[in-house]
């Protein structure tokens, strides 16, 4: 003990019976003198509680939990929250559809004109003679496969062409590409993550039959989406846009601006 430290008072035995220790009298002292109390550590101030389990559902809105229903039951390919619902699905211009099958009606009308024009030159001997000739029943053979490959691959775009949906909800804006029979995926994009939406007609033909490509960038990323052949793009972009900034605002999308098809 250091010689001018104070004396220290007596501690008191800790036996049955003893008085409990007082914290408010000194147990030591420093080197400067300075008392030291042997008093508990304080009670922490956090309150730790228990998380259930099963957590509650949140209470939902009927009218949102309609939309959500009805969302579900028309597109149950979709992934939606409990609170999503479709605000407008869409869709693609015909026009593409048209064009898979002017090419490959094309394509079968100069096979069948090639078939027409092997057996005219052959004269009637070949025409008469088609079960005996093997270079008519080749030229049948090869010409009527093309033809069935031509068809089946036409049917084959349709597909790949429809499959290609665009959705929007009240949440985000989902794209579902389809690049070929089996190659397939999903994008989801949040709407408080888009930056930009636009649209674009070129030519004379787009502006006439009302379709074109509407894009999308987001923030951060710089990632930019496309969708082609979008029927009514002006009006797609105006829906799109407005349900971003009411999203970002914290508004519900106007009830108007919903575009789900019966």
């Amino acid at each position: 003990m250091e010689p001018n430290s104070p004396p220290q008072e007596p501690q008191q035995p800790q036996g049955a019976g003893a008085p409990p220790p007082s914290y408010d009298q000194p147990v030591a002292y420093d080197q400067f003198g300075n008392p030291l109390y042997a008093r508990p550590p304080e009670q922490s101030q956090f309150v730790h509680v228990t998380r259930s389990i099963q957590p509650i559902a949140q209470s939902i809105p009927p009218e949102i939990k309609a939309l959500h229903d009805e969302s579900h039951r028309k597109y149950p390919q979709l992934n939606l929250s409990a609170e999503e619902y479709i605000v407008s699905n869409v869709t693609r211009h015909p026009i593409g559809i048209i064009k898979i099958w002017a090419i490959a009606f094309a394509l079968v009308a100069a096979f069948m004109g090639l078939l027409i024009g092997f057996f005219m030159n052959g004269g009637s001997s070949t025409v008469g003679s088609f079960g005996n000739n093997g270079f008519a029943l080749i030229a049948f053979v090869v010409i009527t496969g093309l033809t069935m490959l031509v068809v089946l691959g036409a049917l084959a775009a349709t597909y790949v062409y429809n499959n290609n949906t665009f959705f929007l909800t009240n949440e985000s804006v989902i794209q579902e590409i389809q690049s070929s029979l089996f190659s397939k995926r999903e994008q989801t994009v949040s709407l408080s993550n888009i930056e930009d939406a636009s649209y674009r007609q070129g030519g004379i033909l787009q502006s006439l039959l009302d379709f074109g490509t509407i894009r999308l960038s987001t923030e951060g990323d710089e990632t930019t989406y496309r969708f082609s052949y979008v029927k009514s793009p002006k009006r797609q972009i105006a829906i799109l846009n407005n349900a971003v900034e009411c999203f970002k605002n914290g508004r519900p999308i106007p009830l108007p601006y919903q575009d789900q098809p019966s």
